[in-house]
């Protein structure tokens, strides 16, 4: 169902070159904003003047309003009113990946980009996002700011959580770029929109699930180092936000499994890299049990913090499901039945254990140092991220070595050579 949308006044006509040429390829940027009354206009005006000074082609700037309750939407339309290759819309709902869906979807530009209203990122960045998809090279395109040429200034908080979600989408979901929530990024507006459909999240998800699904409907992602400043006063709830990342994750593992969200009929230029036999149904099954282990470990940390330290609930915590999320992947994503070697296999897996114990407790450590006053929460959001970090190494470990086949050979009855399920 679509949400009612107001517009501003816009103009979207090809200006004209500096050298005489006719520029006829237009780009739009959105800019998603919520309760953004007293910094929309100086930022809006600063992307704009770079734009008219610097940028090539034609472009217009969309201030997408999120349902915001302050005086927001009235300096987006008096900004539409002023400005020609400024347009407003208002949607009643929140969410990023809403507004983006609503703007990109009914956009008649070549191209579709957004960026976040405090533009954290270097502005210079803009025409090197865009640039390979109005020569056609690549589908979609991305800032990174963990892209060796990129230059970051933000919080050890912020870059620990960011690194190791980008780490567990690698991990867990196979995924090859290396940065899924930078707020900068643009895609081709003809392959944007049939993957629109497809996309279900509609708040901080929305760009992992889009990058997933282009990745797995073998389309190009060009990647942009940027330079990234910190925006003190961001509102993101960090907890709430890998809660429904996981979640997020969860569901695209889900699908596909199912064969669903692979757009055969989307033109690509790169097919699939062939995975040895068994492995997608191992990382795919693996990725499954993992964010389920993830959320009881949640569930249980926070029952247990309320009596006991965090260290103490913590180590609880994670040896709990790591006995259950062995015993799940040796049953479920490795095909081990029976109780032949289960205890061995446990002990083994127990090595996975103690590098998220170290980990975390670790993390813990960092915490209390950088935020004192930190609640059970925020302690929560940096271990889950601590833990993930152990998930890298757990499933090299049990495919290579504890669930190995040719370590776990023997002779049945009959005398017949028996073998685990590869």
């Amino acid at each position: 169902m679509t949400e009612p949308v107001s517009r501003g006044t816009t103009t979207a006509e090809p200006l004209p070159a500096r050298r005489g040429e006719v520029r006829t390829r237009l780009v739009e940027v959105v800019v998603p904003v919520y309760n953004e009354e007293h910094t929309v206009e100086r930022c809006v005006r600063r992307l704009h003047a770079y734009l008219d000074e610097t940028f090539p082609y034609p472009y217009r700037i969309t201030i997408a309003d999120n349902a915001s309750i302050d005086g927001t939407w009235k300096v987006a339309t008096a900004l539409a009113e002023e400005i020609p290759q400024v347009e407003a819309v208002h949607l009643d709902l929140k969410g990023r990946g809403r507004a983006l869906r609503q703007v990109w979807g009914a956009s008649d530009a070549d191209v579709v980009a957004y960026m976040d209203v405090d533009l954290s990122t270097g502005l210079e960045a803009f025409l090197p996002l865009v640039a390979p998809l109005l020569s056609g090279h690549s589908d979609l395109a991305i800032g990174s700011r963990l892209h060796r040429g990129s230059a970051v200034v933000r919080g050890p908080k912020r870059e620990f959580i960011s690194r190791t979600y980008n780490v567990l989408l690698r991990a867990t979901m196979a995924a090859k770029f290396s940065d899924a929530q930078c707020g900068f990024k643009a895609a081709r507006t003809e392959v944007v929109k049939q993957l629109l459909v497809e996309v279900e999240d509609n708040a901080w998800f929305f760009d992992t699930e889009l990058l997933l699904l282009a990745e797995r409907s073998g389309l190009r992602i060009h990647e942009v180092p940027v330079d990234w400043v910190d925006d003190p006063d961001s509102r993101v709830d960090i907890v709430r936000t890998v809660i429904d990342d996981l979640k997020g994750m969860a569901r695209v593992t889900r699908r596909s499994l199912t064969g669903a969200g692979r757009l055969d009929h989307l033109p690509t230029r790169i097919r699939e890299a062939q995975l040895p036999p068994g492995l997608s149904w191992q990382l795919s099954s693996f990725a499954v049990i993992g964010t389920l282990s993830t959320l009881a470990y949640m569930l249980l940390y926070l029952l247990l913090r309320q009596p006991a330290p965090a260290l103490l609930a913590n180590a609880v915590a994670l040896g709990a499901t790591a006995v259950c999320n062995t015993a799940a992947n040796r049953r479920f994503t490795f095909g081990v039945t029976g109780r032949r070697n289960a205890l061995r296999h446990q002990v083994e897996g127990g090595i996975a254990f103690l590098i998220g114990l170290g980990l975390s407790s670790g993390a813990i450590g960092l915490l209390a140092c950088a935020w004192p006053t930190a609640r059970h929460t925020g302690e929560l959001a940096v271990l889950v991220m601590a833990n993930a970090l152990a998930t890298v190494v757990r499933f090299p470990l049990m495919r290579v070595w504890v669930f190995n086949p040719r370590r776990a050979r023997w002779r049945d009855p009959s005398g017949a050579s028996r073998a685990l399920r590869p």
